[in-house]
């Protein structure tokens, strides 16, 4: 008999719940501070209530410095009207994709249902169980019904974690620009605690709907652990799918209304960006809501729902769930418990322990989170496993039974928490303006945009090489200790601080519409400083975001892959044997032709924007001049009807090649093109997304104009300046709707094999077993 864990089953009954209930309690917390600050018109509310502060971070003092001529009761009412209209737009801009998304969610739900429940002709007699045939399981339908469910849970709470955020960044963002008048650490502060209440809000929500589904379906499943986990890794398939589609339909919204806004204002009207005559200007920063924010949020719950469905899987299946060990099974989610607590700890760093009081402070006081988080979460995870793990254990490990220790699973989880950590500063490094890559990029504008592009290219491939080498290394290590499980688990180690991660992440568009707001309502030049300031930071840490997102899609899809591979009764993968081969091809081609889908819609809707825009300023008398107002509504409305209409085609194209390919070809040549996909989908995501970063960098580096090096290309408007802004709108549907969007193929595409695994192994691969 194995020894079991340290923490007996009620505790770990207990601890889990409590974990998640406080990260919610936190997060409401958070949105309550961010609430003090009044967006009205009564100049004495507009500071928080600081007692409790003891005046910390300049809560308590609301002396708001004079503005330029500007009557200080406008500015409050003008910020007041731009934050609804935004929020309006974001609004209706979701529903209407949930309309579209609610379809798709209830004909995928019937095709589960179908699918699995044919498995065994749809029979209701119990069965023996695939890995040990003493026990009887429950039917194949009741793991099609229970997998339905799932599903159903996990779309749910995936939409509702991208709703709830881009509701947060609203109401945050001219709280922000509010608080800029009375200094950057105001505003800082205010930024960073409203992407903490989405960061923990999504972690904790997430984990509580997860553990209460595992609870309540082992009331039918009882001691059926096998099937019990396979119906849950619908959960992970239903947070997927819907992030996909929040991230291509939001990403495209976003940068068709940035571009179009970019091309006409900046270039050929010679405006400022987020100028209010600029009639994209609304739309572009809806966009960022629901692009950044709710995409983002929905991408990482699927990411962290998958990380821990594939590890329960696996787990079910070796000797914890052979013993019915309950407290080492809930290893994955005890992970994301100590998660939410260590994050909580990081947090009150930003936002109560040190005071921010000048610009520069900004970038490390965000990159301290990432480092503080990670040191925090390896003592957490030592404690963990010594407490949930038995000292050893067996690990499933395609048709064997492999041996752990807990101390080797300790260091799987480490392994990926502090890849997740290298992968961010790499990617710090080649996307902030404060290094060489994204200077000699800016450098290169001095003789023209054709330069920008290739130097920038340059940048994105080059910034693939250290990230790819932390990924093998992290998946080597957990490999070698732990096999699949513990791929698993080091996906679970780089996401474990993800509340951090997430808030972190939040906080760049929440500054981005900050700016927006300052320059649409004409506050000081000061002002519109302070706020670019915390754009510029933000647009780094969602580079940093984005790397992260990416590395532990890498992980996740693995693993998933390893699960799919053992429930579908795979031994081997053979790359030598046609079947395999023709997968590995086509897997590879897949994320190239899914890039070329979003790059086109992008392109094609901005080009819609483009002809909006130019028609406004040529056809509104006085809307140059500022004395006639532009049609923002018509410009929302063709970035609104543009996304909804072109996030049906890449969709479809990842939701539908598993099937066709697992039904007609079979597993072996399924197996070749996730594997395919995951390895030229993480490559093309890096480069892309980093490249995007660097142009966006580049520009901001030109228009600061900090350092000599800086002025000598500027000011806006010089011809390196205008070479500057093409390379930034060529990067913008690279960094923020293919890039990100990639990390959600590899995923979803693993997760949905894993879920029709029993389809496929039984009915699959009818085109060779007739020819």
């Amino acid at each position: 008999m194995v020894a079991s864990a340290f923490l007996p089953e009620l505790w770990t009954e207990i601890l889990i719940p409590v974990c998640a209930v406080v990260g919610i309690v936190f997060s409401l917390f958070q949105w309550f501070i961010v609430s003090q600050v009044r967006v009205s018109a009564d100049l004495g509310a507009s500071s928080s209530s600081g007692g409790a502060n003891n005046g910390k971070n300049g809560y308590g003092d609301y002396l708001i410095e004079e503005e330029e001529g500007v009557n200080d009761q406008s500015v409050v009412a003008k910020c007041a009207e731009i934050q609804t209209a935004i929020s309006e737009g974001a609004t209706s801009f979701l529903f209407t994709e949930y309309r579209y998304v609610g379809v798709f969610m209830v004909i995928f739900a019937a095709i589960i249902f179908v699918f699995l429940g044919s498995v065994e002709g749809f029979s209701t007699e119990n069965k023996p169980c695939t890995y040990d045939d003493t026990k009887t399981c429950k039917p194949a339908l009741a793991t099609a019904a229970f997998s339905t469910i799932a599903f159903i849970l996990g779309a749910v709470t995936s939409v509702l974690s991208g709703f709830l955020g881009m509701k947060i960044a609203t109401y945050a963002n001219a709280r922000t620009t509010l608080e800029a008048r009375k200094g950057v650490g105001k505003a800082f502060i205010v930024a960073f605690r409203s992407g903490a209440v989405m960061g923990f809000l999504l972690a904790a929500s997430g984990l509580l709907v997860l553990y209460i589904t595992i609870n309540v379906f082992k009331i039918y499943y009882g001691e059926d652990w096998e099937g019990l986990f396979e119906a849950i890794t619908g959960y992970g398939l239903g947070g997927s799918s819907m992030a996909l589609f929040g991230r291509v339909g939001g990403g495209i919204y976003t940068k068709a209304a940035d571009v179009g806004a970019d091309l006409v204002g900046k270039i050929e009207r010679n405006i400022p960006e987020d100028d209010p005559r600029n009639p994209a200007v609304i739309a572009d920063n809806v966009g960022d809501n629901v692009g950044d924010i709710a995409g983002m949020g929905s991408d990482l719950f699927g990411s962290y729902a998958e990380a821990s469905c594939a590890a329960l899987v696996v787990a079910s299946i070796s000797s914890f769930g052979i013993n019915h060990d309950f407290t080492a099974m809930c290893y994955p989610l005890l992970i994301s418990s100590m998660g939410i607590l260590v994050c909580l700890i990081t947090t009150l760093f930003a936002t109560d322990f040190f005071e921010i009081k000048a610009v520069k402070e900004i970038e490390p006081a965000l990159k301290n989170q990432l480092i503080i988080s990670t040191v925090i979460m390896t003592v957490g995870i030592a404690i963990v496993s010594y407490v949930g793990l038995p000292s050893s254990f067996t690990i499933f490990n395609f048709g064997a039974q492999k041996v752990v220790k807990n101390w080797q699973l300790f260091l799987c989880v480490c392994v990926g928490l502090w890849a997740g950590l290298i992968i961010g500063f790499v990617t710090e490094y080649y996307t902030s303006n404060a290094y060489s890559p994204v200077q000699d990029v800016a450098d290169s504008c001095r003789t023209g945009a054709a330069t920008n592009v290739i130097f920038g290219l340059a940048l994105g491939y080059k910034s693939v090489i250290i990230p790819i080498f932390a990924i093998a290394i992290s998946i080597f290590v957990s490999f070698s200790f732990a096999a699949m499980y513990g791929v698993a688990v080091a996906a679970l180690g780089m996401l474990s601080t993800i509340a951090t991660g997430l808030a972190i992440d939040a906080y760049g568009p929440i500054s981005d519409n900050a700016g927006g707001i300052a320059e649409m309502a004409g506050m000081s030049h000061r002002i519109r400083e302070r706020t670019d300031a915390l754009d510029a930071a933000g647009n780094t840490t969602a580079a940093i975001g984005k790397g992260f997102a990416i590395g532990s899609a890498a992980l996740v899809s693995l693993a998933l892959f390893g699960a799919f591979v053992s429930r579908a009764g795979v031994h081997t993968v053979d790359v030598l044997t046609p079947k395999v081969i023709i997968g590995l091809l086509v897997g590879a081609m897949l994320p190239y032709w899914f890039s070329a889908m979003t790059m086109k819609s992008v392109g094609s809707a901005a080009l819609k924007m483009v002809e909006e825009v130019r028609r406004q300023f040529n056809t509104i008398p006085g809307l140059m001049e500022g004395t006639a107002k532009p049609d923002y509504a018509t410009c929302v409305k063709i970035s609104t009807d543009a996304s909804i209409k072109e996030m049906i085609p890449p969709g479809c194209l990842v939701m539908l090649t598993p099937l066709i390919v697992g039904f007609f070809f079979g597993v072996e040549t399924l197996s070749g093109v996730l594997a395919g996909s995951l390895v030229s989908g993480v490559q093309i995501a890096i480069s892309a997304s980093n490249t995007g970063g660097a142009w966006d960098n580049a520009k901001k580096y030109i228009e600061a104009g900090v350092s000599e090096h800086a002025k000598s290309l500027g000011p806006k408007g010089s011809e390196p300046h205008k070479a500057a802004v093409i390379g930034d709108t060529i990067g913008d549907p690279l960094k923020d709707t293919s890039g990100p969007s990639l990390n959600i193929l590899i995923k979803l595409m693993a997760v949905e094999s894993l879920v029709f695994a029993p389809f496929f192994a039984t009915h699959g691969g009818i085109l060779f077993k007739y020819l």
